[in-house]
């Protein structure tokens, strides 16, 4: 009878997990503070050195992504950066996904970037997953971040 009740509560936790990653996966959300791009030099209680300091971002995402984008120019209208890794399906799909809006909106670009080869990028601007999505308007700062992978209509939803 105790066996029962475990695979009761493991099928139920299981459900839960499920139904929160199917809400939750590829939904944008507002605005990612880059590290280092704050003048407070402590930042939620950790102190950050004098080197780390002058070597921040400026506050444009753009910026912050550096030499991972050092060739792409960003669109007039919106830049969606994608954050994959080559070993990740979703990737794959959300990539079909962001050239198909990129190639339908005007002024809208669409950028890969690998996780793998660029960490300290992945490090600075807090992607946890592949795959990322981040959306910049025109002036290169991010308006809105999703972890999964969107639908295109989310993508065409959270455009400025």
């Amino acid at each position: 009878m105790v066996g029962l009740w475990i695979v009761l509560a493991a099928v139920v936790v299981a459900v839960a997990f499920g139904g929160y990653r199917a809400l939750t996966d590829g939904r944008f959300r507002g605005t990612h503070e880059v590290k280092g791009a704050s003048s407070d030099p402590v930042d939620e209680g950790r102190e950050a050195s004098l080197e780390a300091i002058q070597e921040a971002p400026e506050e444009t995402t753009w910026t912050a992504l550096g030499e991972a984008v050092a060739k792409v120019q960003p669109g007039e209208r919106a830049t969606l950066v994608q954050f994959s890794s080559a070993f990740c399906a979703p990737c794959r799909a959300t990539k079909r996904i962001l050239g198909d809006v990129a190639g339908v909106v005007p002024g809208v670009v669409h950028v890969e970037i690998d996780a793998e080869h660029h960490l300290e990028v992945v490090r600075r601007l807090g992607v946890l997953r592949t795959p990322t999505t981040l959306i910049l308007d025109g002036t290169g700062h991010e308006i809105a971040r999703a972890a999964g992978a969107p639908r295109k209509q989310q993508v065409l939803s959270a455009l400025p």
